[in-house]
């Protein structure tokens, strides 16, 4: 019997300054970022028009200004077979000249040398269109190619390039040749694709209409590449909303949720260009409540994204993020359900392996990643323990690698690193320390509260009060036939009413007068 496919939900949140999308799958948050709205970042897929800063023959390689703080890193190898035709182009664009008619006739290949050196390519100064496969990470700045692709959901537009070529995951030969075929008919002189593995059953007027908008976006670049020689993006992949759905979208999807009309409006728009019979599922939230607390995506992000995370039945991992790696430790905490400790911890395991790959989709956790399971001495365990993560981690779409678990216990997973390791403060100040870690003594807490009640009747000639305090504070205040309150209600002659408050934190207090205004 076939496994059920997991429904997949697409929550956008859009703010003033930022967008914020959470996928869910079967209501659990597996995957979240954030695309700033305001300025630019520097995002995977974007291209510029960049310029050679730097040549370092001992690298091969050079450092490029994009417009960033940082300047950006380009490795001989990333200038691409026809890196010629794409120079070529840039130094011959002028306002002057017709780039449909120079862009046609410009000749592709010979292709670079393998071994070459970029110092025969490329010289200080020397403008070059460019695309971002890595994010500014820390001190690095972008890693580019320059031999620029067009995403697309079925296919990847390819300019400068020859060849089509056809998903690997296609398995009917007939299917490939058609799609080879289609592809081809359609593509205009110097330019190639890859067709994807989601082109497979499509027909011809979806894939005609995304050939078309992906050539639309590269030649609405050379205008400014023509006229404006300086550095600067040139076109951004699509919002973080569609590309997300471009990778991603699949039967499973069963709605996208978005706040906001206008993200909305496009979003549809880009569905319908892409799987018009999936059109429907995009829907426009317009409840009263914070659509991310709707969706219970809020309370997730709270529980998710802290040092310590809890899991089943007491069980919790404690994450930890360095420049080089992250570790992450598994501990079984108080959970214990039988008295084998070899079968307690490959259970706690298996549960942490669930976690950990969630964990790693969700903070986009890249580079090395140690973890430490709990012990096990069996080796079939350890051997089952390897092959599930290998299985939890099949369904990642950044390259990775799982390595078995040494004697120790540790196993270690490298992932592919594109952008920062996303990080939410999960913590709150504490409203009585403010941060600090120290309160005032116990013991003087009803010297403190009777000094403002004092105040309160005998500066502000006030006569009924109410005193909102912890549950604990109360009964501490209340206790006693000769208790606190009563003392205070004889000595200053005034009503006094004590409510508890079961948010306020031990030692909190309130004072609020008849009408029930707060007292400074």
């Amino acid at each position: 019997m076939e496994a059920e496919k997991p429904v997949k939900d697409l929550i956008v949140e859009v703010g003033a300054s930022q967008v914020t999308l959470a996928l869910m799958e079967n209501h659990r948050l597996i995957e979240y970022s954030r695309e700033s709205s305001q300025g630019h970042s520097y995002s995977v897929g974007d291209v510029f028009l960049g310029r050679v800063k730097k040549l370092l023959p001992s690298l091969n390689a050079a450092f490029v200004d994009i417009g960033d703080s940082k300047e950006a890193f380009v490795h001989y190898l990333d200038l691409g077979l026809y890196f010629p035709a794409f120079d070529n182009f840039v130094k011959k664009s002028n306002s002057n000249t017709d780039l449909e008619s120079l862009y046609s006739h410009t000749q592709i290949g010979p292709a670079l040398e393998k071994e070459g050196r970029i110092e025969s390519v490329l010289e200080v100064g020397q403008m070059i269109i460019c695309q971002i496969v890595k994010e500014p990470i820390s001190t690095k700045g972008s890693r580019l190619t320059a031999e620029i692709s067009l995403a697309g959901r079925n296919i990847v537009l390819l300019p400068f390039a020859q060849k089509v070529s056809v998903s690997q995951k296609i398995s009917s030969r007939e299917e490939k040749k058609r799609l080879e075929t289609l592809v081809r008919s359609i593509l205009p002189r110097n330019y190639g694709a890859i067709i994807r593995t989601a082109a497979e059953g499509k027909n011809a007027s979806v894939l005609v209409a995304e050939a078309k908008s992906l050539i639309e976006k590269w030649e609405g670049s050379w205008k400014r590449i023509a006229t404006d020689k300086s550095t600067g993006l040139l076109f951004t992949e699509y919002s973080k909303t569609t590309t997300v759905l471009r990778d991603l979208l699949n039967d499973s999807f069963s709605n996208v949720w978005v706040d906001d009309e206008k993200i909305y409006d496009e979003t549809r728009q880009y569905i319908s260009l892409i799987s018009p019979e999936q059109e429907k599922i995009v829907k426009l939230y317009d409840g009263k409540e914070s659509i991310f607390d709707h969706f219970e995506v809020t309370r997730q992000i709270k529980s998710s994204f802290g040092k310590v995370v809890p899991m089943k039945q007491g069980a919790y991992l404690v994450i930890e993020t360095t420049e080089a790696l992250n570790v992450i430790d598994v501990n079984s905490g108080i959970r214990s359900k039988t008295n084998d400790h070899e079968e307690n911890a490959y259970e706690v395991n298996r549960i942490a392996a669930e976690e950990i790959a969630r964990q790693l989709r969700l903070r986009d956790m890249g580079g090395i990643v140690i973890v430490d399971f709990i012990d096990m001495d069996d080796a079939e365990h350890r051997n089952e323990l390897y092959k599930y993560m290998q299985e939890l981690m099949s369904s990642d779409r950044a390259k990775h690698n799982v390595l078995p678990l040494t004697k120790f216990g540790l196993m270690q997973i490298t992932r592919q690193r594109i952008r920062p390791v996303t990080q939410i403060e999960t913590a709150e100040q504490c409203p009585l320390c403010h941060g600090t870690g120290k309160i005032a003594s116990t013991v003087v807490v009803d010297e403190q509260i009777e000094r403002r009640l004092a105040y309160y009747v005998q500066e502000k000639g006030l006569t009924a009060l109410t005193l909102k305090v912890s549950p604990i504070l109360g009964a501490y205040l209340t206790r006693g036939f000769n208790s606190f309150v009563r003392k205070w209600k004889r000595k200053y002659r005034c009503s006094l009413k004590i409510e508890e408050a079961t948010g306020f934190s031990i030692l909190q207090n309130e004072f609020y007068n008849e009408k029930m205004e707060v007292l400074e």
